[in-house]
């Protein structure tokens, strides 16, 4: 289970550096955009966001 754990970790780092490496002017607007958004639309696309990753995950594994 840990293995699997760090696995994810792993990936979720190399997956966030994406963007960076590819457009660091559009990670900047990116980043500029969401300090424009109020508190609860930040938790909302992070609920989504959680929400859908958690379905993807119980479909993957059964």
């Amino acid at each position: 289970m840990w293995d699997e754990l760090l696995i994810a970790t792993a990936l979720m780092l190399v997956l966030e550096g994406i963007l960076p490496l590819l457009s660091p002017q559009a990670l900047r607007e990116l980043l500029l955009n969401i300090i424009q958004m109020d508190n609860r639309a930040i938790r909302y696309s992070g609920f989504f966001s959680m929400v859908v990753g958690a379905i993807s995950i119980y479909l993957l594994k059964n």
